[in-house]
């Protein structure tokens, strides 16, 4: 198990050191804002959403390494999926990362580098703030998202 552990933490380290999708869209069509109070993290997320599919996706901000990890890992799993596909795997996000469920690669991929986080229940809103934001940009909410 504890390589295992060690890879999940090799993924969450590249992700923060060279997050992916780490730009702004200037042709985004849904964009939002999120924070998380407790440790500073700051996201705001962009979306080309077009015919219902996620074409582009970026994030900018600033945040923890888990932060920037999960905002990394989560816009290189949902380019090209749809708005529907996008909410089904928030939903698995969020249980992997608040619940005791074993986490399924195959259903996750490298999302599940983010399974020991539930151990640290402060972490859980650094993991989930992308998350979270995409859902409002998706939405068109048009409030700031906060982890309280």
């Amino acid at each position: 198990m504890s390589e295992l552990t060690d890879l999940y933490q090799e993924v969450i380290l590249d992700h923060n050191k060279k997050p992916r999708n780490f730009h702004k869209l200037a042709d985004a069509n849904r964009t939002a804002e999120g924070f998380n109070p407790l440790c500073g993290d700051e996201i705001r997320v962009y979306v080309k959403l077009e015919d219902d599919v996620i074409r582009d996706i970026g994030f900018q901000g600033s945040g923890c390494a888990i932060s920037k990890a999960s905002a990394s890992l989560m816009t290189s799993s949902l380019k090209g999926k749809t708005r529907a596909e996008a909410r089904a795997l928030f939903e698995r996000f969020h249980r992997l990362v608040t619940s005791d469920a074993e986490p399924d690669p195959a259903e996750l991929g490298k999302l599940a580098a983010f399974s020991g986080v539930r151990e640290f229940p402060a972490r859980v809103k650094c993991a989930s703030l992308a998350w979270h934001t995409l859902r409002a940009a998706l939405e068109r909410s048009g409030e700031k998202v906060t982890t309280e």
